[in-house]
């Protein structure tokens, strides 16, 4: 976990004031939204797997848009990023590719899709602010304060937007303070930390299993709004998907308590559940699946090697034969145009965060 106390010290008796300002004539508010969350914000799905968009009728149009006629990615010319990295640095500019996880190439999150779509439906300058760190839950490390000490990466969130927040010139250069802003939502994609964390939550395959993270995503919304002094602030909870519609009980109960705050009566019409399960790609799931079990033949076959009972000539012949009457050339071709990371991390499937970045633009666009 990062040090996220850099900022705290800086800010921490930093107020936010007024949440959203009186726009000077003929100037247009700035419309700010806030994306946190976990490695899924922060995003890995790297722009070789652009093209991969395209493979499909049904998705081709999505790459059209994401491009320019010459094939090069958009740049955003009314939407600009500050975005707090897992490195504590902050990177900031007009809104393109390369605002996801910053290790191992350029690379989106849902941050990309979601404000070109914003650009698109709103006739004003636009803000993100991103705050995402890998490998920090919900229960420990974004801990809301209303249910003890506020978490690390709670603090470092709120105290980030706070400081762009209070001097927006810094991140938009043509900003004129007459303009004013206005918090205009947030999207909250996280999860998989607390999914997993059996001494935390050690029924999870029992109904009610996650029922704590609930509450404590409900407390999240809650206190947010609060430090941010936008008591309505529209909020989109991205509900975990990795795997598709075919999953555990375990991931389905967290599933269901990931959604679930957003059916309390105090929430309704201004929070909303979007599952992202529809947008795994399946193809490339399946693919993964043999993959694992190539892996494991090949843990098995170098077993056999180092216990004399195979030459490595031997056990490489095996390897080959077995790979390849597993995975067919049209199986291998597509995984290297649309797979550049884990499961966990959405496959790092750019077909799969452009989806899901438009999909909580819409979501959050309809809450308004």
């Amino acid at each position: 976990m990062r040090n996220h106390n850099r900022f705290g010290a800086i800010l921490g008796a930093c107020a936010l004031g007024a949440a959203s300002f009186s726009g000077a004539a003929g100037a247009a508010p700035v419309k700010v939204f806030i994306l946190a969350g976990q490695s899924n914000m922060e995003g890995h799905a790297k722009v070789e797997t652009f093209d991969y968009i395209g493979d499909d009728p049904a998705t081709a149009p999505l790459l059209a848009w994401m491009r320019n006629p010459d094939g090069t990615p958009k740049v955003c010319e009314r939407v600009w990023i500050s975005y707090l990295t897992s490195e504590d640095t902050e990177k900031t500019g007009k809104l393109t590719v390369g605002y996801g996880a910053l290790k191992g190439g350029t690379k989106i999150g849902p941050e990309y899709t979601f404000g070109l779509r914003l650009e698109e439906k709103l006739q004003q300058p636009i803000l993100l602010i991103k705050t995402a760190w890998g490998g920090t839950s919900l229960h420990k490390d974004f801990r809301p304060p209303s249910a003890g000490e506020a978490g690390p990466s709670y603090r470092a969130m709120i105290d980030h937007v706070r400081m762009v927040l209070k001097d927006l010139k810094r991140v938009i250069p043509e900003y004129d303070p007459k303009q004013g802003y206005e918090i205009a939502g947030f999207v909250w994609l996280q999860g998989w930390n607390d999914m997993v964390d059996s001494k935390t939550y050690p029924k999870r395959a029992e109904p009610g299993g996650y029922a704590m993270y609930s509450d404590l995503l409900a407390q999240f919304i809650r206190d947010v709004r609060t430090d941010l002094n936008a008591p309505d602030m529209p909020f989109v909870i991205g509900v975990m998907g990795v795997g598709g519609t075919q999953v555990s009980p375990i991931h389905a109960n967290f599933r269901e308590a990931m959604a679930a705050p957003a059916a309390l009566p105090e929430f309704k019409g201004r929070v909303v559940a979007v599952q992202t399960a529809p947008f795994w790609d399946e193809r490339l799931g399946a693919i993964e699946g043999k993959r694992g079990q190539v892996a494991d033949k090949r843990r098995k076959l170098n077993k056999e090697v180092e216990a004399g009972k195979l030459t490595k000539e031997e056990a490489d012949r095996q390897m080959k034969e077995f790979e390849a009457e597993l995975i067919s050339p049209e199986e291998a071709r597509a995984w290297e145009r649309g797979a550049s990371n884990f499961g966990f991390h959405y496959l790092g499937c750019a077909k799969t965060f452009a989806l899901m970045g438009r999909a909580f633009a819409d979501a959050i666009l309809n809450l308004k």
